[in-house]
């Protein structure tokens, strides 16, 4: 696995919540994931992001199955191919090799309720062009929003190859890799175990969608830690950024590098790499380029402040199919 634009610090050496939330990995999941090593600059996004899909993709009584349906499928409309690799593989782990292979290929799955659980996922990347909303419950819902915010930290930050070579992608590959993590996945995870890595705001009321659910406590304490991140940022590079999420409704750009340099020729000069680290974090991660990070290290030399302006444009683009939810509420 290699990180893009800077490697994380050793698991060995993490102190304080980063290290409790690492060994709540351990006991939980998988281990301290790439994923997680590269927010591992921001303890309290790190914590956060882990306790969302800790809370939404591993506890509660929603079938396991259909949850990683939904994170390989949203990963698929968001163009994340590590993602999705990750969760065709604990689709093995969990017994169902036909379903996995099925939408490594980009099937639709035979079953009526596999596919209904496909498309939905996949019409949330662009939620006011096709009407989108949910009936489902907080688990697989938050599910979704989780990986909305995942798989563009990933595609920012890391490169797209689970293993050398993309060896990930073969399908004995996958099916003996399910077989090593039959067990961890199939453990059932007790509710609420990961609030206890947050700063809960007590005042703060969960999203309508998640009801009493641990996954709304979770959710909303990832949206503020993430949003803070466009404290880098001046009021019109924000509003940019906000006001270009909610009108291109998660279209993907055909060129990411031309769009963004044309969205940001009105933000201040001072503003516009950042803005445009942004943008494309929102919505083509994968074409932050090395020349935009150099540009932005010029100013920011910090890690941290890569992290959380990646952070800040993934979460406001999770945030915007988040919203199609609270419209819905109402």
């Amino acid at each position: 696995m290699t990180y893009r634009f800077f490697a994380p610090t050793p698991t060995r050496a993490a102190t304080g919540r980063t290290a409790a939330v690492y060994e709540q990995m351990r006991e939980d999941f998988l281990g301290p994931l790439p994923t997680f090593q590269a927010l591992s600059a921001l303890p309290e996004v790190l914590a956060a992001t882990w306790a969302l899909m800790r809370e939404a993709l591993l506890a509660g009584d929603a079938p396991r199955v259909d949850r990683e349906l939904v994170a390989a499928s949203v990963s698929r409309a968001n163009r994340c191919q590590f993602c999705v690799d990750a969760h065709v593989l604990l689709l093995h782990a969990l017994g169902v090799p036909k379903l996995a292979e099925a939408v490594a290929r980009g099937e639709t799955p035979a079953e009526p309720r596999h596919a209904a659980l496909v498309g939905w996922a996949q019409a949330s990347r662009n939620p006011r062009s096709a009407d989108w909303t949910s009936t489902h419950g907080p688990e697989i819902t938050g599910t979704l929003l989780a990986f909305h915010f995942i798989n563009r930290v990933v595609s920012a930050l890391l490169d797209p190859d689970l293993l050398p070579g993309g060896l990930q992608r073969s399908p004995l590959v996958r099916s003996v890799g399910g077989r090593l993590y039959a067990r961890a996945a199939r453990e059932s995870k007790e509710p609420g175990r990961s609030l206890a890595l947050l700063d809960v705001d007590p005042t703060a009321s969960p999203p309508a969608w998640a009801g009493d659910s641990p996954v709304g406590v979770a959710f909303a304490s990832l949206r503020n830690a993430a949003t803070r991140g466009g404290d880098l940022l001046g009021a019109v590079a924000r509003q940019t950024v906000t006001a270009t999420v909610r009108w291109e409704d998660g279209q993907v750009p055909a060129r990411p590098a031309d769009w963004a340099v044309d969205l940001v020729r009105d933000v201040p000069g001072t503003d516009r790499v950042g803005t445009r680290i942004a943008l494309l974090a929102a919505f083509a991660p994968g074409a932050i380029s090395p020349g935009d990070v150099a540009l932005w290290r010029l100013s920011h030399p910090a890690d941290a402040d890569l992290v959380r302006l990646v952070a800040y444009g993934a979460i406001t683009a999770t945030d915007h199919v988040a919203q199609a939810l609270a419209s819905a509420h109402r």
